[in-house]
């Protein structure tokens, strides 16, 4: 299904949120990685850049840098405002307040549309949207940020199954962070993936993280394949 830009909210995180999302170590952070749902991201760019290995996946690179950064302009300004009317639901540990979160969002575009028109067609970034991949690669770790439980409005139970199953095809750990929805709640998925993956021998721990913005987002869930667990 072709992704329409005028549906999309394409909003990136850094390297550094990266590693506080993810609890990356320094070695994890040399391994080959399977990045999910970057969007706007610049942790490949960052990452690449110190020599690290990423494919970042997301069906908005279908699109040119000049149309994300587009879409970002037209929708930022309604995110920060909504953020400033709802300061009950997020925690400013890290960005500080919505000014400074808006600032950070820009840098982060800003990194990532010159690093996307340079190498948009070297394989550091790929066109593709869950629950079908049809990689040509294998990868020692997976991330999957801000997608998979924070949508479980828009997307069934039977999507996360599939998605997560898809994703360690490819690698033998993956890691999804937050575990709540866009309301704020801990996903009602979160559970049944739990249970129903277990039974098919996929081991799953519960992490709590550095990194909070959503209150009560501060944890990730790893999920290991059952050949890995």
């Amino acid at each position: 299904m072709a992704v329409e830009l005028s549906q999309v909210v394409p909003l990136g995180r850094s390297l550094e949120e990266y590693i506080k999302i993810f609890d990356l170590k320094a070695e994890e952070l040399k391994l080959k990685i399977l990045s999910l749902a970057d969007g706007p991201a610049s942790f490949n760019a960052e990452l690449s850049a110190q020599g690290g290995q990423v494919l970042s996946v997301d069906p908005i690179y279908s699109f040119s840098a000049q149309e994300i950064k587009s879409r970002f302009e037209a929708i930022l300004d309604n995110i920060i405002q909504q953020v400033k009317s709802t300061p009950q639901d997020w925690v400013w540990s890290y960005h500080q307040n919505p000014e400074n979160l808006r600032k950070h969002r820009i840098q982060v575009m800003e990194k990532f549309s010159q690093d996307f028109e340079k190498r948009s067609h070297s394989g550091a970034y790929l066109a593709a949207e869950l629950p079908h991949l049809d990689l040509k690669d294998s990868f020692d770790l997976a991330l999957c940020s801000h997608f998979l439980f924070l949508y479980s409005d828009y997307f069934s139970l039977d999507f996360h199954l599939e998605s997560i199953q898809e994703i360690l095809k490819y690698a033998p750990e993956l890691r999804i962070f937050p575990l709540l929805s866009l309301k704020g709640k801990i996903s009602p998925y979160l559970e049944p993936v739990k249970k129903t993956l277990s039974q098919k021998g996929y081991t799953f721990k519960i992490k709590s993280v550095e990194y909070e913005l959503q209150k009560g987002g501060h944890h990730m869930l790893l999920i290991r394949g059952p050949k890995f667990s």
